[in-house]
């Protein structure tokens, strides 16, 4: 399993997730901040070469106090998968 340190930067509800151990899913990253507030979107950028996530990912919330909620809780928060 990978173990990383996330960072985040608001982007009005869309945060920027940094760090990503490369076995982290858009699926583990939805149940993870679903607890926060509303999830609209997940996005694990992906390489083109063989498709392994590049170790960031997006994610909109529903509006800028479950963005601000989520960075509350969850940054420097350990991932792993």
């Amino acid at each position: 399993p990978k173990l990383a340190t996330n960072s985040f930067v608001v982007m009005t509800t869309k945060l920027f997730v940094a760090n990503l151990g490369w076995s982290v899913t858009e699926n583990d990253l939805f149940n993870i901040f679903s607890d926060c507030g509303e999830v609209l979107s997940v996005k694990i950028p992906v390489r083109r070469e063989d498709g392994r996530s590049r170790g960031f990912a997006f994610v909109e919330m529903g509006s800028a106090d479950d963005a601000n909620r989520a960075i509350q809780q969850l940054n420097n928060m350990m991932l792993y998968n």
